[in-house]
């Protein structure tokens, strides 16, 4: 008598690998879509705003109320990934940001710059949620290879971001002939593509990458501690010099970022650029940003994540350089923000690799959430400070004053790397 032909089974490190594929897939699916939402927005508010106000101050504060958001509503994702995994975190984020373009859209029909500023606040959730899922693919990702699976991820958002600045007149023109008032129609466009957003991640981020890796998890950590707390997360940090370095990093690589950013649109519109240049500067500046993330992300790991966060503030110190000499030169302005964009790539990807390996998987919603809040009131605080020195002083000493803070950064980040190796 013969046995039955035994069926072969699937070893769980392949089901882990399959379900790593899964959400890596998915999440970059989402990133193309939000990052168009995301970029569409970051092109024209501090424009509509200025145009609305009248004020080249107060437009400053478009691009402080859209990171001020995504600082706000870092916390509220991170609660919610730790409590109810990863979707969840996720989908309240794009929900916001949903929300927020069309209150933006409404306060642009009424010409009323505060309710837009309103509406920024929440489209800042779109920020927020490309922010978390950068640490969602890493909940799965083996040893040795978080930096290259969060920077696909971060790559991904390459599509929708670098296209989403140039659709903003063609979006614009729709809008108009749909009966919307002008410059109302992107903000429409980009609720539909977080909508879209939301939608892939509610329906096929399963299972949850968050919650799979907790029923692994066997470790001594394991279901250790409050989640999502922000006292969660100042404990780890007191006990882990690794993560507060890495905390610094990404919040200095952000705040110079945005404040240069947020104020070339401003600057390029003052000088008599129209729509179709500053979208393409943009668009430039954005590609910098995620274009060349899998091969940092690769760098970081095998090089070392320390190394390539110097790395960053070197070419954000460059950029700064650049940008505060250009003058009138578009091309030199256009240069310094593809700068901007690699420094900014270097700084985030490395940074939050470090900050995901050195803490406990239990923790790390709340590290990770911490991290992103800090970031984006740096970022915000930055943007405030930068509309007021180009308003009073120049966008050329916006560009000293950054690289005074990047230069401080590197240094500190230099003695404290070779304090800690000798």
């Amino acid at each position: 008598m013969t046995s039955a032909p035994t069926t072969p089974t699937v070893s769980s490190s392949d089901r882990i690998r399959g379900v790593q594929r899964r959400t890596l897939t998915v999440l970059s699916a989402t990133q193309i879509v939000s990052g168009v939402g995301v970029a569409v927005g970051l092109a024209l508010s501090s424009v509509v705003v200025d145009e609305l106000s009248g004020s080249t101050v107060i437009s400053g504060f478009a691009g402080t109320a859209t990171v001020l958001g995504a600082a706000l509503l870092a916390l509220p994702t991170a609660k919610a990934s730790g409590s109810g995994g990863r979707r969840a975190g996720l989908s309240l984020a794009y929900a916001a940001a949903l929300a927020g373009c069309l209150i933006s859209a409404l306060a642009i029909s009424l010409r009323t710059w505060p309710l837009l500023l309103a509406g920024l606040v929440l489209v800042g959730g779109g920020s927020a949620g490309s922010l978390a899922a950068r640490y969602s693919a890493t909940d799965l990702s083996p040893k040795g290879r978080s930096a290259r699976h969060l920077s696909l991820v971060v790559w991904a958002s390459t599509i929708g971001s670098v296209a989403g600045p140039n659709l903003a007149k063609p979006t614009d023109q729709i809008g108009m002939r749909l009966g919307l008032v002008e410059k109302a129609g992107p903000f429409v466009f980009a609720a539909l593509a977080f909508a879209v957003a939301l939608a892939l991640i509610f329906c096929l981020l399963r299972p949850d990458p968050l919650t799979l890796a907790r029923s692994l998890n066997d470790g001594p950590d394991a279901g250790r501690g409050p989640k999502g707390t922000i006292r969660t997360a100042w404990q780890t940090l007191r006990t882990t010099p690794t993560a507060r370095r890495a905390l610094v990093m990404i919040a200095v690589s952000h705040t110079a970022m945005v404040s240069v950013m947020s104020m070339t649109p401003v600057k390029l519109h003052h000088d008599g650029s129209n729509l179709d240049v500053i979208g393409l500067v943009i668009s430039l500046h954005i590609a910098g940003m995620y274009v060349l993330s899998p091969v940092v992300g690769w760098l970081a790991d095998k090089a070392g994540k320390v190394p390539v966060l110097m790395l960053g503030m070197a070419l954000l110190l460059s950029a700064a350089t650049l940008a505060g000499t250009a003058g009138h030169a578009i091309w030199q302005v256009t240069a310094a923000l593809v700068l901007l964009g690699l420094g900014w790539s270097c700084g985030l990807v490395a940074g939050s690799a470090l900050v995901t390996e050195s803490v406990p998987l239990e923790r790390r919603p709340a590290v990770q959430g911490l991290s992103d809040l800090l970031m984006n009131v740096c970022g915000a605080t930055g943007t405030i400070v930068a509309g007021a020195i180009v308003g009073m002083l120049g966008y050329g000493v916006l560009g000293l004053v950054v690289g005074i803070m990047v230069a401080l950064a590197g240094i500190w980040l230099t003695i404290t790397w070779r304090a800690d190796r000798s």
